[in-house]
């Protein structure tokens, strides 16, 4: 049964991102709060650094499951999961470190 189901497959990548974004987003907050208070220290500059932060982080999450889940192959643990928050923070280098495909 479990075998023909395409998200049993996809079962640690899943659990991993959810788990990843969950602890992303009193992360957010504090990262937040220090830099608005560090770039105005106004409520609102905390609200917005904090809302551009976490759909930061959501972009990062659709584009991490997109690019890399069906390669997650191993149980979610402690170190997949710093593997995982780490890299839902630094998804852009994923661009960076794509090979270049040219058009000849």
């Amino acid at each position: 049964m479990h075998e023909n189901d395409p998200l049993w497959a996809l079962r640690h990548a899943l659990g991993g991102l959810a788990v990843a974004l969950l602890l992303s987003v009193p992360t957010a907050a504090l990262i937040g709060r220090w830099a608005g208070d560090a770039l105005g220290g106004d409520y609102g500059t905390r609200v917005a650094v904090y809302g551009v932060l976490l759909l930061y982080v959501v972009i990062g999450a659709v584009v991490l499951f997109v690019r890399v889940a069906r390669h997650e192959t191993k149980p979610l643990g402690a170190q997949r999961l710093v593997v995982w928050f780490v890299s839902l923070w630094l998804w852009p280098a994923l661009f960076a470190a794509a090979p270049r495909r040219t058009g000849d």
